[in-house]
């Protein structure tokens, strides 16, 4: 099935000037880049970016260290297209918290922090990436992150083999 996907190079990413081997992975993979742009998030984007769900699953503490990292510079946003585009994105991202990310994935290869290190120093986790977790936040976040005007369609090498 052909999916979308948004996936976001946090600040961390981009101070680290990590953008372009990560897009490499995706590319690599066979992913289809159909939205891209920078941005530095406010405020209200952030609390609308990480919901109250996450406030609920991780506390209220982890949904304010998150909103205060994505806001703390750049961000490369980004919607992924292609077959399986969810469980792909977040099997070439790695675990969530970088420690246990394993090494050829993009956190287990470029970010090494614990969420007990992060509670310790109270801030977000310098995790690099963000990659929707599954199809409602996939189409919530695309839906958020970008408008119809900046999505588009195009056919690479990848479309004549798989579809």
């Amino acid at each position: 099935m052909i999916e979308r996907t948004l996936v976001l190079i946090k600040p961390d990413g981009v101070q680290r000037s990590l953008v372009g081997r990560i897009l490499t992975r995706f590319e690599d993979a066979g992913l289809k880049i159909v939205g891209m742009k920078m941005v530095w998030v406010d405020e209200e984007f952030a609390r609308k970016h990480y919901t109250e769900d996450l406030e609920k699953r991780r506390g209220k503490h982890v949904r304010d260290y998150m909103a205060d990292f994505i806001k703390s510079g750049p961000i490369v946003a980004f919607v992924l297209e292609g077959v399986d585009a969810i469980d792909n994105v977040r099997k070439i991202v790695g675990a969530t918290e970088p420690k246990a990310a394993v090494p050829g994935t993009i956190r287990g290869d470029f970010a090494h922090v614990s969420y007990s290190h992060c509670d310790e120093k109270k801030q977000g986790v310098r995790n690099l990436i963000h990659a929707s977790s599954d199809k409602n936040d996939a189409e919530y976040e695309v839906k958020l992150w970008f408008t119809g005007k900046e999505m588009h369609s195009y056919k690479t090498v990848h479309d004549i083999h798989l579809l």
